[in-house]
């Protein structure tokens, strides 16, 4: 009688398929310590934006992660400034910053909002990383509590801190502006000294400019009125 014979399933090698991660990693930051630190992230963005709407060399944004791992890998290596700025990069939108899909480009300006939870890390372990990682060049923190405000620069590797001028305003060479303190507030200000102006502020601005001229107008007519009056002359009558 004869035997059926089985065959062994022939069993394919198995390729374990490589996969890359994508571009556009979602952002991971935790919520921000108030209203206060959101309010100032938003005023910084709003007013750079505003100030730089007809270039598109620029990406500015705040509380978005930075995945710089060397093995493109979202797990590790990643932080999340409260504000930076990325110069010679297209102005469009993100969901963060991943550095090996944008040329390997890192921040230029970052500044970071201390709290009384954050201000060690901030002052430490983040200034270490902008410096030997980033290579960040202009680097500030402000608390928007107690006012504290320094700046540093990359000199040769390192941060060096920037002296204030009289106002106690500090430059910033990537961004060509001062960064100072105004009614509380961290604000833009022109080599020249001028606050930066937000789009409504410029458009009150412009609006008490043009009320000025008229009272001025007003004025001037009003002084020839008085002058034609002291001659004998009534300027209805003209």
């Amino acid at each position: 009688m004869s035997q059926s014979v089985t065959s062994e399933p022939i069993l394919e090698p198995i390729v374990e398929e490589i996969q890359f991660p994508p571009g556009d990693l979602w952002s991971d930051e935790p919520p921000l310590e108030s209203d206060l630190h959101r309010d100032q992230i938003e005023l910084l963005i709003r007013l750079l934006k505003w100030w730089w709407r007809d270039r598109q060399d620029f990406y500015v944004t705040g509380n978005l992660t930075i995945y710089y791992s060397p093995n493109q890998r979202k797990s590790e290596y990643f932080r999340g400034p409260d504000f930076f700025v990325v110069l010679g990069t297209e102005k469009k939108d993100r969901r963060s910053w991943v550095v090996w899909q944008e040329d390997g480009k890192y921040p230029h300006v970052i500044v970071e909002l201390l709290s009384n939870s954050t201000a060690a890390v901030d002052k430490g372990l983040k200034k270490q990383i902008y410096q030997d990682n980033f290579r960040t060049l202009d680097y500030f923190w402000f608390h928007p509590d107690t006012l504290e405000f320094k700046g540093f620069h990359l000199v040769e590797g390192e941060y060096q801190e920037i002296a204030p001028n009289e106002q106690g305003w500090l430059w910033s060479q990537q961004l060509q502006l001062f960064l100072g303190i105004h009614q509380r507030k961290l604000r833009f200000f022109t080599a020249e000294g001028n606050l930066i102006p937000l789009p409504e502020e410029e458009m009150q601005q412009e609006a008490d400019q043009e009320r000025q001229r008229a009272e001025q107008a007003e004025q001037e007519l009003e002084r020839l009125r008085t002058l034609l009056r002291s001659q004998g002359v009534e300027p209805e009558n003209l």
